[in-house]
């Protein structure tokens, strides 16, 4: 089936074959139809299987179609995302698909002025992308009026449950219409998920992509096991073999991020840190410089990275290994995006061969093993640029003893 199949706005139709869609992968070809009938939708599906396109191809036409024969004003549809990242990416594909229709779609976002988002929404929108944080601000204030919504979309359900959003989710379908369509997308599922998609739904159809290997097909993926310490010099060793690739680099926390961008730093390799100490338009100015491909290294934690579509990355590295087995998907997802190729290297210290064990228990199968031989080993470290910086260092701190101890001899 191609897109030209669909009974969908000829506009959107256009947009998509300029942006090179042809035809629906599998999670769209599932859930369009129904969406477009006006059904509640439950949906579960991994990372990079074109979710974001499942709902905002029928959603767009559908409000395009209303606005053609009423105009009515008013927000018609929230799509409620966990992150501000995500929340920029979402708008994005919306305005993509969108464009020379009659939709009109506007993302806001906390760790920003609002009086900008606030003289927006002022104007007039259709489609509101938001964070749950600025989004209640707004209404609480009277800037946002949500009585009006006929669509209610909630996208990685799962990471906003784990961002401890479900008071959240709960406050908001109290403000809207009990007449409307939910959508409820997620990568993941368990009970808590499944109480919570099971009270927003009516009737909802039911779909679920579970691929007997939940990593990508166009990933290689592999671990090297490697000392904690010792991680900073294989990583470096990367970096240098693929110079000109776009290399994301995933460690646990916001501190760690910072350490190993100074350790490459020494290594005079420039990097770049996305985490959630990081001010709003930092973060902006750090996804803008990675994606058009001016820094080529990016050190991000979890939190901000979760379903980020970032084009043409070359190497997912995992840094330190996830505790949550699910997000070793997640991250590996972020390269080998639709019909590329991708590679992922996960670093495994002898305390992290546990969390390996629940990531292939996860899998359903093991991860190849990336032999390393004694003598590459030692000359990776022997011969790191930070081994080099320390010997500098021993050095100046020796030369300081000894001239402390001549000034010593000369008293």
């Amino acid at each position: 089936m191609k897109f030209d199949d669909y009974k969908i706005a000829p506009e959107i139709k256009r947009n998509l074959e300029n942006l090179g869609f042809k035809r629906p992968t599998d999670i769209q070809y599932k859930s369009i139809p129904p969406i477009l009938k006006g059904e509640d939708v439950l949906a579960i599906a991994q990372t990079g299987t074109g979710k974001t396109a499942a709902f905002a191809i029928p959603v767009i036409s559908m409000l395009h179609d209303r606005k053609s024969s009423t105009r009515t004003e008013g927000i018609k549809c929230i799509v409620m995302v966990p992150t501000r990242e995500l929340a920029i990416q979402i708008t994005e594909a919306f305005d993509a698909i969108g464009g020379h229709t009659h939709v009109k779609t506007f993302c806001v976002f906390g760790g920003v002025d609002q009086d900008p988002q606030i003289t927006r929404l002022e104007k007039g929108i259709d489609i509101l992308i938001a964070t749950p944080g600025r989004m209640f601000d707004l209404a609480s204030q009277g800037h946002l009026k949500l009585d009006r919504v006929e669509i209610l979309i909630l996208d990685e359900a799962d990471h906003m449950l784990q961002l401890g959003f479900l008071k959240d989710i709960q406050d908001l379908i109290k403000r809207l219409p009990r007449k409307r369509q939910t959508l409820f997308f997620s990568a993941t599922i368990d009970e808590t998920i499944k109480k919570l998609a099971y009270s927003m739904v009516h009737n909802a159809i039911r779909i679920q992509i579970s691929p007997d290997n939940p990593v990508n097909k166009n990933i290689s993926h592999s671990v090297a096991f490697v000392e904690m310490d010792d991680k900073r010099y294989f990583l470096e060793r990367i970096i240098r073999e693929h110079a000109d690739s776009k290399i994301l680099v995933f460690v646990r926390t916001k501190v760690r991020a910072e350490r190993v961008a100074k350790a490459l730093e020494r290594m005079e390799i420039k990097s770049l840190t996305i985490h959630s100490d990081k001010e709003q338009t930092d973060r902006l100015s750090v996804m803008k410089q990675f994606r058009s491909g001016a820094a080529k290294v990016l050190i991000a934690t979890d939190v901000s990275a979760r379903g980020i579509d970032i084009p043409n990355v070359d190497y997912v590295i995992n840094y330190d290994l996830p505790e949550q087995p699910e997000n070793y998907v997640h991250r590996v997802g972020r390269t080998g995006r639709g019909t590329q190729k991708g590679e992922a290297v996960a670093f495994c210290s002898p305390e992290e061969k546990e969390l390996l064990k629940e990531i292939e228990t996860y899998l359903n199968r093991p991860v190849d093993i990336l032999d390393i031989s004694k003598d590459d080993y030692m000359a990776t470290r022997d011969f790191s640029s930070d081994i080099v910086y320390d010997l500098k260092a021993l050095m100046r701190e020796a030369e300081e003893l000894e001239k402390g101890r001549k000034k010593k001899k000369g008293k």
